[in-house]
């Protein structure tokens, strides 16, 4: 119970939906069913597939997680160094039958993109690649986590990507900035335990206005979508307002971002609410 429980934590339940969600939404919007692929696929999404990328995370970043006052609550566990092997045994073995079953049911580009997002998952914090410190590519793959399973469930479902690029290019603009906002926070930190980042590269202001910038141009694109679509331009505004007011930002002042960021979560919920209210509005068409 002690190691469910343990596991539990570290798969950062808070963000189940946010993986879950994009992949559900967009293979039942393609399908317009409910199948055993809908339904095993956003199990693997929803718990699997976040326990592989928190658990490598934690396991990895355990040296800078103790340094970091914001880790040990829901923005992430700090496991003690005897949990380390069950967290990576149990993360990648937890994936395995469910990638089994999704290799067996797709195609080549599915099969392609799963296997893509899954690397990109493990690339981000695993020793030897941690693209996590990698400056610029830090932002891309971490919006990759999210973006990757509605790309997935578009290849899965012969869908065009084509047809859909406003709506993906939208979203990864959206996980970029939300990354590189995030990082603005530990820029002092980071620098001092020599971790580089997009924030750490270009500095806390400019990190701050570029992540403006990405959530603006996001709320700009879906403007083209047909109607209804277009109204999720609402759900970009609410990270202009949180995120506007640190445009001044320094790096000597950049925990203040911190204040931002602990808002994102519930956010996120919103902005989620008001995208699935437009899919149904879509899917009742």
């Amino acid at each position: 119970m002690n190691a469910l429980k343990k596991l539990f934590w570290v798969s950062r339940p808070i963000s189940w939906i946010n993986t879950a969600f994009p992949f559900a939404a967009g293979y039942y919007l393609a399908t317009k069913q409910i199948d055993l692929t809908l339904i095993i696929g956003t199990l693997f999404f929803l718990i699997p597939y976040n326990l592989l990328m928190y658990g490598i995370n934690d396991v990895f970043d355990y040296e800078s997680d103790l340094r970091n006052p914001r880790k040990g609550g829901i923005e992430g566990a700090v496991s003690e160094k005897r949990w380390h092997p069950l967290i990576l045994w149990a993360s990648t073995l937890g994936c395995v039958p469910f990638i089994v079953y999704l290799v067996a049911v797709g195609n080549g580009l599915a099969n392609f993109f799963l296997a893509l997002f899954v690397f990109t998952v493990v690339a981000y914090s695993a020793k030897g690649l941690r693209f996590k410190e990698k400056p610029f590519l830090d932002s891309l793959t971490s919006a990759s986590h999210f973006v990757g399973p509605l790309i997935y469930a578009l290849a899965l479902t012969k869908t065009s990507l084509v047809d859909n690029l406003i709506v993906i290019t939208s979203f990864t603009l959206w996980g970029m900035a939300s990354h590189a906002f995030g990082a603005v926070q530990d820029v002092i930190a980071d620098r001092e335990g020599a971790i580089a980042s997009i924030a750490t590269a270009i500095g806390a202001r400019t990190t701050t206005r570029l992540a403006f910038s990405a959530y603006a141009l996001a709320g700009v694109l879906v403007l083209f979508l047909p109607f209804p679509g277009k109204l999720a331009v609402l759900a970009a505004l609410p990270y202009l307002v949180i995120v506007g007011p640190f445009w001044n930002i320094t790096d000597e002042t950049c925990e203040k971002a911190n204040r931002g960021w602990r808002h994102f979560i519930t956010l996120n919920y919103i902005a989620g609410f008001v995208v699935t209210m437009l899919l149904i509005w879509i899917a009742i068409q």
